[in-house]
């Protein structure tokens, strides 16, 4: 496996290697202790996954806060998303501030996403389907969201606002200024 972290250094792409022949490909997308000898140590407790009918289509921005936070490791099977992960530690520089990359099935790369992070991402094809595992089950009464386009984080999505497609839910997420102190370490 391939591993690059990207600017913000938590969060790292992940590029699987394929081994092809005439009949197509193989690749091990998954593999705890490859993943633990590059530092990388989280344990995975579920499989979730999303189909997105339609280009431009958002899904976030997601996280669950402690003591059942989840980091994700995320994949796409069919089609391609711009991923985009934004950090909510105050206690780091980089809290506020947010990392992306072009996920696709045609590539194979995944993107680790660690606790104290909210994820989210937009399909730039049609018929999307992303899995990924996270490292804690799902809690509703743990769950939270960020608003996808606040203006304090300035995220370049490849939609506009009128034309990207959101559940009813992540429309009515709050503002980064909103939220409380869920992730640092001094709380």
């Amino acid at each position: 496996m391939q591993i690059q972290a990207l600017a913000i250094a938590d969060v790292k792409i992940i590029t699987p290697k394929k081994f092809g022949d005439e009949r197509g490909y193989f690749s091990e997308t998954y593999n705890k202790q490859a993943l633990a000898e590059a530092g990388i140590e989280e344990t995975f407790v579920q499989d979730n996954q999303s189909l997105s009918a339609t280009r431009g289509t958002v899904r976030g921005l997601h996280f669950q806060i402690p003591p059942v936070a989840q980091a994700k490791l995320v994949r796409v099977l069919r089609g391609s998303i711009l991923d985009v992960a934004v950090d909510l530690r105050r206690d780091q520089p980089t809290y506020g501030t947010y990392v992306s990359a072009v996920i696709s099935a045609r590539e194979g790369n995944q993107i680790l996403v660690p606790v104290g992070f909210a994820h989210g991402f937009c399909t730039l094809e049609p018929d999307t389907e992303v899995f990924y595992k996270v490292s804690a089950p799902y809690s509703p009464a743990h769950d939270r969201g960020l608003s996808w386009i606040d203006k304090d984080i300035a995220i370049d999505w490849p939609v506009a606002p009128a034309d990207a497609v959101l559940s009813a839910k992540d429309l009515a997420l709050p503002c980064l200024a909103d939220l409380p102190d869920c992730f640092s370490l001094r709380r």
